[in-house]
């Protein structure tokens, strides 16, 4: 069954489900009020006219209670269901190329300094993180960004190629995360759960939770032989007075355990339905049972020492909040028995709380990656290369562009040959192939499949001049914009880093005199420094740059034709420079006198 027609039919299934739980949602809303009308009926013949019993009223009342309970069942699969539905119109959205603005652009994530980010559409709307991520945790979506931004290790991103291929198929399992909790996304804060497992132990004194064990006992005791007449309640009020006492004594270690324990045990509830999942599934591949162990403790499942605090506290708010309890347990010392369990589950837990945080993030982002390439069956995992720089793909496509629109193209940098300069007409797809190299080298060492039938490249780090604007804010230039990127591209190739440079429109803010001076000078340094890479241009003075590079350098170029008026690509990629430009053609296509 191909992506599509799996996600239609769990499509079908849920609109199905929606529909059924609506329909009874409907017969029980109707039931509950004919219902209350009848309890009015009974109790006007009752209490009015006295005609039959007031004990009639219990059947509407038993009714009723029954009708609730259903009625809220109900509700709750008609909520999953509309869940199911939103989820499932979403993945179709994605494999329909309507996906633009659906799903989470991951904005925060943004940052105009870094290398390459903006100008490969990494965040933001219509950027590979939202086309990529399902993630429902902070935690989650920090660690897909953080693969998107950085190379990770060989050994570690093929660790997660063999995670993500086991999860590939795995749809089912991700539809579970996804439909799990409808509020995690906003309930899991990772800093704040963090902190408060690591924060320091509060100040009970030593021996403060066995003498409370040995107070309440001895109140119980006391209180039992006080009904049966063996004892006065001499001794009862005596124990109470030293309960008295050791609340006071605790009273500074006790209040801030008490007031601080609610939020993180329902945001632990919340991840604890995570986790029960992940734990009952089994794993093959290294890296997820390496996470899986990560949920364990001490031979406990986290999801089950998280259900033992989530209890604790839901005894402790029973007697802080409820005043007629209140008074039933002071003499057990109720309070601080549950304040010193949940420190003690804290001290011994605590530090676990990020390790499991972590761990979800991980499993999300490795889902993140599975779904492409369970959505993606022509993406193929690259070869990961230990020496470099190299970069050499069959077949690569822009990743952010439909396969059955894209156009493929070969790319081969490394080697004797450094860097392509490609040159060709406005709109042929020049800056198209510099983002699908990059965004492809970005997937493949985040651990994802790629966009082509066949991609070998070493560990790179990217250096990407596509997109620089002038500021008027900061007072700067398009072109002082541009030279302050290259810059930053330069001092990657210069901290001995393995460099793959992608430049486009190298220079164009300035004449053409010192832009074949500086542009010449540029690639020189980053290829005398090792780097590989590729500049477009549409001045082809710049193609001549290959002439001096020794044989390192190779021109390719993009062509278009003009039919009737019109201006036709084919997109694909040519040795040799470019004959033509399409730039008039371009103006009088807009109305433009030439």
């Amino acid at each position: 069954m191909s992506p599509s027609e799996r996600y239609t039919q769990r499509l079908e299934f849920w609109r199905a489900a929606h529909a059924r739980a609506a329909a009874k949602f409907r017969q029980l809303g109707n039931a509950r009020l004919l219902t209350a009308i009848a309890a009015v009926a009974i109790a006007g013949f009752s209490f009015g006219g006295g005609w039959i019993s007031a004990w009639w009223l219990i059947a509407p009342v038993v009714v009723f209670i029954v009708l609730a309970v259903v009625f809220d069942r109900v509700d709750r699969a008609r909520t999953a269901a509309a869940r199911g539905i939103a989820y499932f119109e979403h993945v179709l959205a994605r494999l329909s190329n309507h996906w633009i603005g659906q799903g989470n652009p991951g904005d925060r994530f943004r940052d105009p300094k870094h290398v390459y980010s903006d100008d490969l559409d990494l965040f933001g709307r219509g950027s590979l993180f939202e086309l990529l991520s399902t993630a429902r945790t902070g935690a989650g979506e920090n660690t897909l960004a953080r693969w998107l931004l950085a190379p990770g290790e060989r050994d570690e991103v093929v660790a997660r190629q063999d995670a993500v291929a086991e999860l590939r198929p795995r749809a089912g399992l991700r539809e579970e995360f996804a439909l799990m909790g409808e509020d995690i996304r906003a309930a899991v804060d990772a800093k704040t759960l963090t902190d408060w497992g690591t924060a320091p132990p509060a100040p009970f004194f030593k021996g403060a939770r066995p003498i409370a064990i040995l107070l309440a006992s001895a109140a119980v005791i006391t209180f039992a032989l006080f009904l049966a007449h063996v004892l006065n309640l001499i001794p009862f009020l005596i124990v109470v007075l030293i309960e008295m006492g050791f609340n006071l004594a605790i009273r500074d270690a006790m209040r801030p355990v008490a007031e601080s324990a609610s939020a993180p045990a329902r945001e632990l509830r919340l991840l604890a339905l995570l986790l029960e999942r992940l734990e009952g599934e089994p794993f093959s591949s290294p890296r997820l049972i390496e996470l899986k162990q990560e949920l364990e403790t001490g031979g406990q499942a986290a999801s089950r020492e998280i259900r033992r605090l989530q209890r604790m506290v839901e005894q402790l708010e029973t007697a802080v909040g409820n005043a007629f309890f209140r008074p039933i347990a002071a003499p057990v010392l109720w309070i601080a028995q549950y304040s010193m369990a949940i420190e003690s589950w804290r001290r011994r837990l605590g530090p676990r709380i990020g390790r499991w945080i972590a761990a979800v993030g991980e499993v999300e982002a490795l889902c993140s990656l599975a779904s492409f390439a369970y959505e993606r069956p022509q993406a193929s995992f690259p070869e990961l290369l230990a020496d470099g720089p190299e970069f050499e793909a069959s077949g690569l496509a822009h990743p952010l562009i439909p396969p059955e629109i894209a156009v493929p193209n070969d790319v081969s940098l490394g080697g004797a040959t450094r860097l392509w300069i490609v040159s060709g007409s406005n709109m042929s797809g020049k800056s198209t192939l510099l983002r699908a190299v990059g965004l492809n080298a970005v997937l493949a060492w985040a651990g994802a499949p790629v966009t082509a039938t066949r991609l070998k490249v070493s560990r790179v780090y990217i250096g990407a001049s596509m997109r620089a604007n002038d500021s008027v804010t900061d007072n700067r230039s398009r072109f002082y914009a541009e030279i302050s990127r290259l810059r930053d591209v330069v001092d990657l190739a210069r901290a001995g880093h393995p460099t793959l440079f992608l430049l486009d429109e190298l220079l164009s803010g300035t004449n053409s005199h010192d832009r074949r001076i500086g542009a010449e000078s540029l690639v020189r340094g980053l290829v005398e420094r090792g780097a590989i890479g590729m500049v477009t241009t549409h001045d082809l003075a710049l193609a001549q740059i290959a002439e001096t590079l020794g044989g390192r350098a190779v021109n390719v170029h993009f062509e278009d034709q003009l039919e009737g008026g019109e201006i036709h690509f084919d997109y694909r990629l040519r040795r040799g420079v470019v004959t033509r430009s399409n730039a008039l053609e371009l103006m009088r296509a807009v109305g433009l006198e030439v």
